[in-house]
């Protein structure tokens, strides 16, 4: 039997995945794609260079399945800001508010993807691009999905722009947290979050 289709061989290797995630993802943010070796993430991961080919055929492939695995718990980060806002009776004002604060909190803990993240968005020569655009529409969708919920139960306007809208949220959320990280350290999370949220609500001009 393949130790790797066992329960421990599969948590082993789901393990060691997730080492060489960390480990491409700051050598990336650190020096580039081209730049960084495959030499130079075994040794980051603490594995053998073997252990990145049994994993992944290359490093482009590795680069590619860490932008599935990122944007995939970012997306499953913002669903579960949404139902949980859901099973709470909250708005769907609240579930945005509530996906902000999860998007924020996302970018908190893994800046070096987030920003590799919003980097390749700009690039179109990738051999990842057609992925790239999968995942990230992915995030979005959940975001679309309650600004429908919104329009159908009338607490939105029928002329919102769905999609526009949800990617306008989703990139407010990236670009400010980006923002915050780099210009604004001193500012807390929950700072950062109160300004987007005020935002959200309209609240920019000071009317309440």
């Amino acid at each position: 039997m393949d130790s790797t289709t066992t329960p421990v061989g599969r948590r082993r290797r789901e393990a060691t995945r997730q080492k060489l995630y960390e480990a491409a993802v700051t050598l990336i943010a650190e020096q580039g794609f081209s730049a960084t070796t495959v030499d130079e993430i075994a040794e980051r991961a603490g594995v053998a260079k073997g252990t990145v080919y049994y994993n992944f055929a290359s490093k482009s492939v590795l680069f590619e399945e860490l932008l599935r695995h990122g944007v995939g718990l970012l997306t499953a980060s913002l669903q579960e800001a949404a139902d949980g806002t859901a099973r709470e009776g909250g708005s769907r004002v609240d579930a945005l508010d509530a996906m902000i604060h999860a998007g924020l909190v996302f970018i908190d803990r893994y800046p070096a993807f987030t920003q590799l993240y919003v980097a390749e968005l700009w690039r179109t020569n990738r051999a990842w691009q057609s992925t790239l655009m999968v995942v990230r529409q992915q995030a979005v969708a959940v975001v679309e999905g309650v600004l429908r919920e919104g329009i159908d139960n009338g607490e939105f306007s029928e002329e919102i722009d769905v999609q526009l809208t949800a990617a306008a949220l989703v990139g407010m959320v990236l670009v400010a947290a980006l923002d915050w990280q780099a210009f604004q350290p001193e500012r807390s999370l929950d700072d950062v979050h109160a300004a987007l949220s005020r935002l959200l609500q309209g609240r920019v001009s000071g009317r309440r």
